[in-house]
């Protein structure tokens, strides 16, 4: 197999007021209420934007109280944001709740008890990836697209920055050397601007300081090639420009499109939805693959089915340059980590409510937090991986 080392790579990311990414906001914000009022609700949420309006639906099991609160989860979320435009507007929009109840032929499937073992959500493939580009074990495109984005709204809601608008996307194609990223060769940043009056060039003096800040020293050259705002203004935006949807942005949540990924959304979806905790878990045993020196980069494959509790496979892939045989660490994966859905919450503490915190700027490659967040980022199976090997 070849391996290319000279090359040139493009991911994207959009900022948390990104239509989809506000749907994804709200239906992560209400699975923390749930989980917050009972750690083993069940919640599937999903949530539609467009202009005035807020429509959240799904099935849950879990306290009735939490369902009376759903349109004020969606007005702080959307408060937060940052939107107070006309067209869109935390106070004023219209929000619709269809929640209902969990189907019970999904609960048979999924529920433990009667020496039967808890199974998974729902039956797919799930992956994890890890790469040795960046500190976090993330490929280089999309962790710095990310950093982009986040260092924008650091900006705008700190106050520094009042003419940004909540609404941005941004792309970064990379150019590689023998393997390592080392510049960037074209830059693509779109932003919602307050200003009716700014044009590109207005824009770009904005926020070419930011992203300098963020970006490797070196990465800017003059061969960069720079697009801000390319179509001209960008005043309009949020849902109120294009309708938002729950879950589509799956590449931008996980590997900007540098690892395979298995099709499944993650936001709105409890962790016995395996669409979520075993992505999570794939991350965690391939971030620990690498960080255990195994391999420079490696993309861990979990299959499932719906109602069975064990994986039905279990594939790496070290891309031809490991330095113990794939075989070998699929082994060692099974051994140093219980993969059916419960051990997968219990190992990772996914039963509480983290969620919300995820649905801009990532799943991956963020710091762990205190309280249980971001845990599936922990490199605390090394020791472990490198005695199973």
């Amino acid at each position: 197999m070849e391996i290319r080392e000279d090359y040139t790579f493009a991911s994207e990311s959009v900022s948390e007021g990104h239509p989809d990414k506000v749907c994804d906001r709200i239906s992560d914000a209400v699975l923390d209420a749930f989980l917050e009022a009972d750690p083993e609700a069940r919640v599937a949420c999903e949530t539609f934007a467009t202009t005035d309006r807020v429509v959240v639906g799904g099935e849950v099991r879990g306290p009735g109280s939490v369902l009376a609160r759903v349109e004020d989860i969606v007005r702080d979320c959307v408060r937060d944001i940052g939107y107070e435009q006309k067209g869109f507007h935390w106070a004023t929009l219209q929000v619709e709740n269809y929640i209902h109840g969990q189907s019970e032929h999904i609960a048979q499937g999924v529920d433990g008890g009667d020496g039967k073992e808890e199974g998974a959500g729902d039956q797919g493939i799930m992956f994890g990836y890890a790469v040795a580009e960046t500190p976090e074990l993330m490929p280089a495109p999309i962790h710095y697209a990310h950093a982009i984005l986040r260092r924008l709204a650091e900006a705008r809601k700190s106050g520094a920055e009042p003419r940004l608008g909540p609404d941005a996307k941004s792309q970064l194609s990379l150019r590689y050397e023998k393997g390592k990223p080392v510049e960037v060769s074209s830059l693509v940043l779109s932003t919602q601007h307050l200003d009716a009056d700014m044009t590109s060039a207005d824009v770009r003096a904005m926020v070419e300081p930011y992203i300098a800040e963020v970006l490797p020293e070196g990465w800017l050259t003059r061969d960069t090639v720079w697009h801000v705002n390319p179509t001209g203004r960008f005043v309009i935006g949020g849902p109120d420009g294009d309708a938002g949807l729950t879950g589509r942005k799956i590449i931008v949540d996980t590997y900007g499109g540098a690892a395979p990924h298995g099709g499944g959304a993650f936001s709105g979806k409890d962790p016995t939805k395996v669409d979520r905790s075993a992505a999570y878990a794939a991350r965690y045993l391939a971030k620990n693959v690498v960080a255990a020196g195994l391999a420079h980069r490696c993309a861990i494959q979990l299959s499932y089915a719906i109602g069975v509790a064990r994986p039905l496979s279990i594939y790496a892939d070290t891309y031809g340059a490991g330095t113990v045989p794939a075989a070998a660490i699929e082994k060692a994966l099974g051994q140093v980590m219980d993969l059916t859905p419960r051990g997968i919450r219990t190992r990772l503490g996914l039963n509480r409510p983290i969620y919300q915190r995820t649905s801009a700027y990532g799943h991956f490659g963020r710091t762990p937090d205190a309280d249980g967040g971001f845990s599936w980022e922990r490199t605390d199976l090394v020791e472990a991986l490198r005695a199973a090997v």
